[in-house]
C-alpha cells in the first residue's frame, strides 16, 4: 500500500514537473489572451475559463485574472508588464510560482493571491515588488509564514492579509520588514503555535481582523496572546468566527480590555446569554466607545440584567447587522435594559426583522442622536409606535434612517418628525411611497431627505423649502417644476427625465445627479442656467448624438478623464465611458468623446444649400450650354419628328402598305415668302407648264410640285402638313436666301425637313438645293450640321445672274427632278 502511494506521488510530481518545464521551454506556443481592457488599460479577464496566464497589453496597468483555472505562473507570463499597478489571481488552482515570475512588476501596488492552493510561500516572489501596498495571502494551505521572512523588503506595505485553514503556527520575525499598516488581516482559526510578540512588532496599526475561532473555544491563552499584541486604544479591533458560550470562551478579550480598546466589531458571532453578561463584566469600566455586531445569532432569551452594576458608560456607539433571535418568544424586553440604552448616542438596528420598537423603549434612549432601523419591517402603523405619535420623544435625535421597510403614507412620515426639532437628515428611501401629498409639516431644521425608490411619479409642495440635499433617484419622475432655494445637491438617477430641470428652480445648486435616465442631449446654455453648478453626472443616458452634443461634450474633455463642460466650472464626475450614443443607429453604442460627424452630418443645412446652388449653378450651366449647342432645338426637334412619324404611320396603314401609290409630287418646294414671287412667276410656270425645251427633240413632261401656300391643308397641324407633303413628294427643294435664313416660317419648316431628309432611315433621294442669291455656308444655322455638310459636299443649283444662262439652269433642274423612266428616254 505505501508503495502504491509513492508511486502515485513520484507520478503527480512528474507530471507538475512536466507541466512547468512545458510552459517554461514554449510559453506562447498555445498560450490564450484576452483583451477586454478599458479606456483606463484595466484589464478585467476574471471568470475567462483560463488555464495559463493569458497574453494581454504590455500597457495594462490592473490585470484580474480572478476566478479563472490558472495552476502555474511561469517565469515569462508576466514578462514585460512593468507599469502594472495591480494584480488579481484570487480564486484560481495556483500551486507553483517560479521565484522570478514577479520580478519585472517594479510599478506593483496591489497583489492578491487569496484562495489558492500555494503549500508555501517563497520570499523571492516579492524581493522585487518594492512599490507594493497592498498584499493579499489569504485562504491558502501554508502552514507556516517560513523563512527566511517573506515580507523584508516590503518597507510601503499598508495592507496585509494572510492565513488560512491550514495556518497552525505564528513566530517572532514571521513579519520582519513590515512596520506599519493601515490595515491586518490574519486567519488563524486553527492556529497552535503562537510566540508572543509575532504580531507586536507592527506599529501604528490601522484596523485589524482577527478569525481565532479555534483558539477561543480550546486554547484562551493562545488567544489572549494574538489579540493583546495587536489591541491598541485607537486600533479598531474586528474578531470573526466566534462562537461565545460561558464564561471561559469570553476571557481572551480580558486581553484587548486591559489595552483599554475603543473599538471592537464581531462578525458572525453565536452570543449566549451568559456570555454577554461576562463580555459586559469584562469591558467594565473600559472607555469601549464603539461596539459592531455583524450577523449575530443570540442563543439566550435577552436575560443580562444580572450586567446591570457594571459602568458602561463610554458606550457611544451600537451597531446590529443581520440579527437572528432563536428564541423570540422567550426573548425579554428591553425595558429591563436601560443600564444600556441610556448611554449610546448612535444606535443602528439593521435587517434584523424589526416590525416594532415600543415607545417605552424609545423613552429609555435618552442620548440618542442617530437611529437607523433600515431594513427591516416597520409599517405606519408600527412607526406611529416607535416614534411615540409623533410627541417629540427623541428630541436630541439628529439623523434618522427608516429605509427598507414598509412605509407608504409620507404625510403619516412628515406628521410624526414635524416635532423633532433638531432632525437635519431622514432617510426613508426604498419604501412603498407613491403619492406626495401637497402639504407637509417637516421640522425646519430639515436638511438632507432621501426619498429614492420609491413610485413618485411628480413632485408637490410637500417637500421641504429647507432643504440642503434631496435624493429622488428611482423614482418615475418626468419632471422637477418646484423652487428650493437653498438646494445644493439634487439626486435623480433612475429616472424618466427627457431634459435637465430649469436651473432657475436650484439658485445654489452645486452638484447634479441625472443617470439613467432618458436624457437626449444637454447643452451649454442648459447649464449656464444653474448659476453655481460645479458637478455634474449625467452618464448611462439615451443620448441623441447631434453634431451640437458631439461637439460641445467633446470640446469639454480634458486630459486625465477630465471634463469641463462651461467655463464657470461643471465638471463630469462620472466616468467619460458612461456616455453612449443611443441614436442614430450607425452611432449607437459608441462612445460620445470618441465619435467622429463629418461636414455633412454637422452641416446639413449648409451642405443642402452648397449642393442645391451648385446643382443650380451647374443647371443653369448645362442650359446655357445646351442652348449654345442647340440641344433644346434637337429635343423639341425630336419630339415633334417622334410625333410627326407615328401620326405617318397611321396614315401608311390607313392608305396601304405600299408607299409608292401615295407619292403625289414631284418635289416639295420649301422657300421663304419673300421669295413667293420668284417661286411663282419663275419656279412653278417653268417646271409645272408644258413647253417645248429648246435643244430637245421630245416635250418633256409637267413636273408636279407641292407649295406650302397652295397645297397644305387647312386647319391640319402644320407638323402634319409638312410631313404628309414629304411623303408625298419624290425629292425636296430649298430655295435657299437670306430671307429664307432669316424667315421663322422657314427654318420651322426646314427644322422637319431637315428631320426628315436626313433620317438615317430615310430612303429617299437627296436634296436639291438652289442658290437665289449668294449665301455663305456659315449663314446657315449651326444647328443644321448635315444641311450644312450637304451643301459643303454636294452641287447645288445657283440662279444665275445672266438671263442667257437661264435656260441651262432649267434644263439642270428638271433632270434632277425627273422621274428615272422619263430619262429613259
Amino acid at each position: 500500500m505505501r508503495l502504491q502511494t509513492n508511486l502515485y506521488q513520484t507520478t503527480l510530481l512528474f507530471l507538475l514537473l512536466s507541466v512547468c518545464w512545458g510552459q517554461r521551454s514554449n510559453p506562447d506556443g498555445e498560450r490564450p489572451s484576452c483583451g477586454h481592457c478599458d479606456l483606463r488599460l484595466s484589464c478585467d479577464c476574471s471568470y475567462g475559463g483560463f488555464t495559463r496566464v493569458p497574453a494581454v497589453t504590455e500597457r495594462a496597468l490592473a490585470l484580474d485574472l480572478s476566478f479563472n483555472n490558472i495552476s502555474v505562473v511561469t517565469v515569462d507570463d508576466l514578462t514585460g508588464h512593468r507599469q502594472l499597478r495591480a494584480l488579481s489571481l484570487r480564486g484560481n488552482r495556483v500551486a507553483v510560482i517560479h521565484p522570478s515570475a514577479f520580478d519585472s512588476l517594479w510599478s506593483l501596488e496591489e497583489l492578491d493571491l487569496s484562495h489558492n492552493q500555494l503549500a508555501a510561500l517563497n520570499h523571492k516572489w516579492f524581493s522585487k515588488l518594492g512599490a507594493l501596498q497592498n498584499l493579499n495571502l489569504l485562504n491558502n494551505p501554508y502552514s507556516c509564514l517560513g523563512s527566511p521572512p517573506v515580507f523584508q523588503g516590503l518597507l510601503r506595505l499598508r495592507r496585509l492579509g494572510f492565513g488560512g485553514p491550514a495556518l497552525e503556527e505564528l513566530k517572532r520575525g514571521d513579519l520582519f520588514g513590515v512596520t506599519e499598516l493601515e490595515e491586518l488581516t490574519v486567519n488563524a482559526n486553527n492556529l497552535v503555535r503562537y510566540e508572543s510578540g509575532a504580531l507586536a512588532d507592527v506599529w501604528p496599526l490601522g484596523r485589524v481582523t482577527l478569525s481565532l475561532h479555534g483558539p477561543f473555544l480550546t486554547n484562551g491563552t493562545l488567544a489572549s496572546a494574538v489579540l493583546g499584541d495587536v489591541s491598541y486604544p485607537e486600533t479598531p479591533v474586528i474578531l470573526e468566527d466566534l462562537h461565545l458560550i460561558g464564561n471561559k470562551s469570553v476571557q481572551p478579550l480580558r486581553a484587548a480590555a486591559k489595552r483599554r480598546v475603543r473599538h471592537l466589531s464581531f462578525h458572525n458571532l453565536s452570543l449566549s446569554d451568559e456570555a454577554t453578561v461576562n463580555i459586559l463584566v469584562v469591558f467594565d469600566g473600559v472607555p469601549l466607545t464603539s461596539l459592531v455586531l455583524d450577523n449575530v445569532t443570540l442563543t439566550g432569551e435577552g436575560r443580562w440584567e444580572r450586567a446591570s452594576w457594571t459602568d458602561q458608560r463610554s458606550f457611544d456607539e451600537f451597531y446590529v447587522r443581520n440579527i437572528v433571535v432563536l428564541n423570540v418568544f422567550k426573548f425579554v424586553s428591553f425595558l429591563e435594559l436601560g443600564f444600556l440604552l441610556q448611554y449610546p448616542r448612535k444606535v443602528s438596528v439593521i435587517d434584523g426583522k424589526v416590525f416594532v420598537m415600543p415607545c417605552r423603549t424609545s423613552h429609555l434612549l435618552t442620548n440618542l442622536q442617530y437611529l437607523d432601523l433600515s431594513d427591516n419591517l416597520l409599517t405606519d402603523m408600527t412607526l406611529v409606535e416607535t416614534l411615540c405619535d409623533g410627541d417629540g420623544t427623541l428630541k436630541d435625535i439628529r439623523v434618522l434612517n427608516f429605509s427598507g421597510n414598509a412605509l407608504k403614507s409620507l404625510s403619516t412620515m412628515s406628521r410624526l418628525v414635524a416635532k423633532i426639532s433638531k432632525l437635519t437628515h431622514l432617510d426613508i428611501s426604498r419604501n412603498g411611497y407613491s403619492f406626495m401629498p401637497l402639504g407637509c409639516s417637516w421640522p425646519s431644521t430639515l436638511r438632507y431627505l432621501n426619498i429614492s425608490g420609491a413610485k413618485f411619479t411628480t413632485v408637490s409642495p410637500c417637500l421641504p423649502v429647507t432643504l440642503e440635499v434631496l435624493d429622488l433617484s428611482y423614482n418615475d419622475l418626468k419632471e422637477f417644476c418646484l423652487l428650493l432655494p437653498a438646494l445644493r445637491e439634487l439626486h435623480l438617477s433612475g429616472n424618466k427625465f427627457l431634459r435637465l430641470p430649469p436651473g432657475w428652480l436650484f439658485p445654489s445648486l452645486q452638484t447634479l445627479a441625472i443617470q439613467s435616465n432618458t436624457l437626449n442631449m444637454f447643452g451649454r446654455s442648459d447649464l449656464q442656467s444653474y448659476k453655481r453648478l460645479q458637478s455634474l453626472q449625467a452618464g448611462q443616458n439615451k443620448f441623441v448624438c447631434s453634431c451640437d452634443f458631439v461637439n460641445f461634450f467633446q470640446s469639454g474633455v480634458k486630459g486625465g478623464g477630465d471634463v469641463r463642460l462651461t467655463d464657470g466650472g461643471v465638471h463630469l464626475t462620472d466616468r467619460e465611458e458612461s456616455y453612449i450614443c443611443d441614436s442614430p443607429l450607425p452611432l449607437q453604442g459608441e462612445p460620445v468623446g470618441q465619435v467622429r460627424l463629418s461636414v455633412v452630418d454637422c452641416h446639413r443645412v449648409l451642405f443642402v444649400s452648397a449642393c442645391c446652388g451648385v446643382a443650380l449653378f451647374v443647371a443653369i450651366l448645362c442650359c446655357v450650354l445646351l442652348w449654345r449647342l442647340h440641344a433644346f432645338w434637337y429635343l423639341k426637334m425630336t419630339w415633334a419628328w417622334l410625333k410627326a412619324k407615328r401620326s405617318s404611320r397611321k396614315r401608311q396603314r390607313h392608305r396601304g402598305d405600299e408607299s409608292e401609290a401615295l407619292l403625289s409630287f414631284d418635289a416639295f418646294v420649301s422657300y421663304s415668302e419673300r421669295d413667293a414671287r420668284w417661286v411663282e412667276n419663275f419656279l412653278v410656270p417653268e417646271l409645272e407648264e408644258p413647253r417645248q425645251n429648246d435643244g430637245d427633240a421630245r416635250c418633256p413632261r409637267p413636273l408636279t410640285l407641292c407649295l406650302h401656300k397652295r397645297d397644305f391643308l387647312p386647319g391640319h397641324w402644320i407638323v402634319d402638313n409638312i410631313m404628309s407633303a414629304m411623303e408625298r413628294s419624290r425629292r425636296t427643294v430649298f430655295v435657299l436666301s437670306e430671307n429664307f435664313v432669316q424667315s421663322d416660317w422657314c427654318r420651322y419648316e426646314l427644322d422637319f425637313s431637315h428631320f426628315w431628309l436626313f433620317d438615317g432611315n430615310s430612303d429617299r433621294d437627296a436634296a436639291i438645293l438652289i442658290l437665289l442669291e449668294p449665301l455663305a455656308t456659315d449663314d446657315i444655322p449651326k444647328r443644321f450640321c448635315k444641311l450644312r455638310k450637304l451643301m459643303s459636299s454636294t452641287t447645288y443649283l445657283e440662279w444665275p445672274r445672266e438671263e442667257e444662262r437661264t435656260g441651262e439652269f432649267w434644263r439642270s433642274l428638271r433632270n434632277a427632278l425627273r422621274r428615272e423612266e422619263d430619262e429613259e428616254y
